[in-house]
């Protein structure tokens, strides 16, 4: 609130800049020159992108910039730990000014939380997880990792973790969720795991040669995945993290893929209607152009950030850097008309839904229809009854790479 109450970029002055230094935990100040009005539209696009995130300051101020040890144009970033300030050393580029920022607001070693675990995903950078039990076991890793955390300040980004509040998170990372301390990287953009093994010791040494190795592409990442099926039985092809890349980045199929966990109630629900799709494609011969497939995210590890279940995701063929997320509701007409309108192929297949009272004889007797609505009724309390323990349930125990 108080950031967006103030303008994008405050104007700054010998007599202003020291409080706003301090202003916030961390800050940013440009100086450019009066005349250089596409230093001044480039710092200004960047502040008006973060400035919920940080505070922006300019000055055009020659002396001042001298004495801050900067020449025009320079960004300069004020932070209230390590050592003080991050000079911005690249060529005054919106995209690298923003990457600046939020690499050089990142502690040497931070912490990871609920408030700060987002920001270190949009970093872009490989993320370090010091996992400890106690505060003085944190501290202690902390100090010992530090000349290694320098060394690849930029590349790596490191953090502690409380592993009594947040220790389940080590299973994200394909470590063992009840033995600490433990340490492992995380490629944040690819979402790849790469523990280090919680039999060794942590010391600078092992911890040094361990990540200079993951920088140098040496270390290959652990990969949590349940067996290739040895056949596809059924419409919807059942992915798994080892056949990921060959189903889902099949270049010259849209691939709609949903991820699932087998505790999710919506999950089963979606599952009838979901080999219904799928048995669609099939029958109208478009299974060159379409593939229905699915994967159960809590036994796999896939390149995607699911933040609940289901997930479902179009893959275009041709562009599979970007994939469309379905918003729509769960019914197969919807999900027919999305692979259509987001597909390369525009692929559609025909639904007509046979209702349940097509089905049933023309007469009943009053006996039948009042077993019938009986019988309803317990269904109803039964299925109702279900959806609220699955919900509590999902709340409870929703599994993703997020904290």
């Amino acid at each position: 609130m108080t950031k967006q109450s103030l303008p994008a970029v405050s104007i700054l002055t010998k007599d202003t800049i020291e409080d706003f230094k301090t202003a916030d935990k961390v800050v940013l100040v440009a100086y450019f020159d009066a005349d250089d009005k596409e230093s001044n539209s480039t710092f200004t696009t960047v502040a008006e992108k973060l400035r919920d995130s940080y505070l922006f300051g300019a000055s055009n101020d020659a002396a001042l910039a001298k004495s801050e040890d900067v020449t025009f144009p320079s960004v300069v970033l004020y932070k209230s730990f390590d050592e003080g300030k991050s000079v911005f050393t690249e060529s005054f580029d919106a995209e690298a000014i923003e990457k600046f920022a939020n690499t050089a607001s990142i502690p040497l070693i931070g912490e990871v939380g609920p408030e700060t675990y987002a920001g270190y995903m949009a970093t872009g950078i490989p993320l370090a997880y010091i996992f400890a039990e106690t505060e003085e076991e944190r501290n202690t890793l902390s100090a010992a990792l530090k000349p290694v955390a320098e060394k690849h300040r930029g590349t790596v980004s490191f953090a502690t973790i409380d592993a009594k509040a947040f220790g389940a998170h080590a299973g994200n990372l394909n470590l063992k969720a009840d033995k600490f301390p433990a340490f492992a990287i995380q490629d944040t953009v690819n979402n790849k795991k790469y523990p280090f093994d919680q039999d060794s010791e942590i010391t600078e040494a092992a911890i040094g040669k361990f990540v200079s190795e993951f920088v140098e592409g040496k270390i290959e990442p652990s990969i949590k995945s349940e067996p290739i099926p040895e056949k596809q039985e059924g419409p919807v092809q059942i992915v798994v993290a080892y056949n990921y890349d060959e189903i889902v980045l099949d270049d010259s199929k849209d691939v709609l893929i949903e991820f699932y966990a087998p505790w999710c109630g919506h999950c089963k629900a979606l599952a009838p209607k979901y080999d219904t799709l799928a048995e669609l494609y099939a029958k109208a011969g478009l299974t060159d152009k379409v593939t229905i497939a699915k994967v159960d995210a809590t036994m796999n590890d896939v390149p995607d950030e699911i933040q609940g279940f289901p997930t479902i995701k179009l893959y275009k063929a041709g562009d599979k850097k970007n994939p469309v997320t379905y918003s729509g509701s769960r019914s197969i007409e919807d999900l027919i008309k999305f692979v259509k309108e987001n597909g390369k192929h525009g692929a559609e297949v025909t639904y007509e839904e046979e209702t349940a009272e097509a089905q049933k004889p023309i007469v009943q007797s009053m006996a039948e229809q009042a077993a019938a609505a009986t019988e309803s009724a317990k269904s109803a309390a039964s299925e109702a009854a279900s959806e609220v323990t699955e919900a509590a349930k999902t709340a409870a125990e929703d599994v993703h790479d997020e904290l």
